[in-house]
C-alpha cells in the first residue's frame, strides 16, 4: 500500500477514534454512565454502528480510552510546564497550581460510578508515578538552591504535593485553588524558626550555683555567696546551702566549748 494512502487511512481511523471518545464523553455527562448506548455514540459520531464496534467492544472501554486520551494530554502539558522558563522553584510552582486546576476541572466524576470504573484502570498509576518523578526532579534542582527543607527525602514531600492538592477537587473556585496551593508551597520551605530544645534542669540554675566536679551534691553543701547567712546558733531547717568549711578542720561540739571554761575554773 502507498505511503500516501496508509497515511489517509490512518489519519481516518485517528478522528473516527477521536470523534467517538468526545461523543461518548459528551452523552455521559448527559445522561450518566448507564444511560449511554453504542447506537447513541454511533449516532452522535456519525458513523454506523458496526463500524464503532470495529474500534471499541463496549461504552465501557470507550471511556477508558478516552480518559486515557484526558491524561496524556494533562501530562503533557505539565511537561512542558516543567521544561518551561524560570527558577526551578517557579517551574515546581507553576506546575502544582496547573495539576491543582486540573484537580478541580475534573471534580464532576470524583465519588461517582464513573469515577470509579476510570480511576481503576493501570494507566492511572502509570500516570501518577510519572507526575510524582516530575515533582521530585524539581524539589531536587530547587533544594540546590536552598529552597526546599531538607529534612524530609524529596520522594516522600512529592506525595505530600499531590495528595495535599487532590483537595482541590472539592473546592469550590479556582481562587481557592489557588490558596490551597500557597498553602502546599508554604510546606516545602525551610523552617525560618526551628523549634528551642528545651532547657535542662542545670541550665535554668543560677550561674552563681557552681559544681564541685568532685562530688554530684555540691551545690548541697555549700551556700550561695549571694545567700543570706544564717546568723543564729542553728541553721534554719531546709537550708541546702551550708557555710563552707575549711579543709581537715572539724566542727566545735557543745563539749569542746566547756573544756577551756573547766581548765579556767
Amino acid at each position: 500500500m502507498p505511503k500516501l494512502w496508509s497515511d489517509t487511512i490512518d489519519a481516518h481511523r485517528s478522528a473516527v477514534r477521536d470523534a467517538a471518545l468526545s461523543a461518548t464523553a459528551a452523552l455521559v455527562a448527559e445522561h450518566g454512565l448507564r444511560s449511554v448506548t453504542m447506537s447513541q455514540i454511533a449516532e452522535r459520531t456519525g458513523i454506523g454502528r458496526a463500524t464503532l464496534y470495529k474500534y471499541f467492544a463496549d461504552v465501557d472501554a470507550i471511556l477508558v480510552a478516552w480518559h486515557e486520551r484526558q491524561i496524556a494530554a494533562h501530562l503533557h502539558e505539565l511537561t512542558e510546564i516543567r521544561d518551561g522558563a524560570g527558577t526551578p522553584g517557579e517551574r515546581l510552582g507553576a506546575v502544582l497550581e496547573a495539576y491543582a486546576l486540573m484537580a478541580h476541572a475534573s471534580r464532576s466524576h470524583r465519588d461517582t460510578e464513573l469515577g470509579a470504573l476510570l480511576h481503576r484502570d493501570e494507566h492511572v498509576a502509570r500516570a501518577q508515578h510519572r507526575l510524582r518523578d516530575m515533582v521530585v526532579d524539581l524539589l531536587v534542582a530547587d533544594a540546590e538552591r536552598d529552597g526546599v527543607r531538607d529534612d524530609v527525602a524529596p520522594v516522600e514531600l512529592a506525595s505530600y504535593c499531590l495528595h495535599a492538592l487532590t483537595a482541590a477537587g472539592g473546592l469550590s473556585s479556582e481562587a481557592a485553588v489557588r490558596r490551597l496551593v500557597t498553602v502546599t508551597l508554604a510546606g516545602l520551605r525551610p523552617d525560618p524558626h526551628p523549634p528551642i530544645e528545651p532547657r535542662r534542669r542545670s541550665d535554668t540554675m543560677c550561674d552563681q550555683h557552681t559544681q564541685d566536679p568532685r562530688t554530684d551534691h555540691a551545690h548541697e553543701h555549700r551556700r550561695c555567696d549571694h545567700a543570706p547567712a544564717n546568723t543564729g546558733p542553728e541553721r534554719a531547717d531546709g537550708d541546702l546551702c551550708h557555710a563552707p568549711q575549711v579543709d581537715g578542720a572539724t566542727p566545735a561540739t557543745a563539749e569542746d566549748e566547756q573544756e577551756p571554761a573547766q581548765e579556767r575554773a
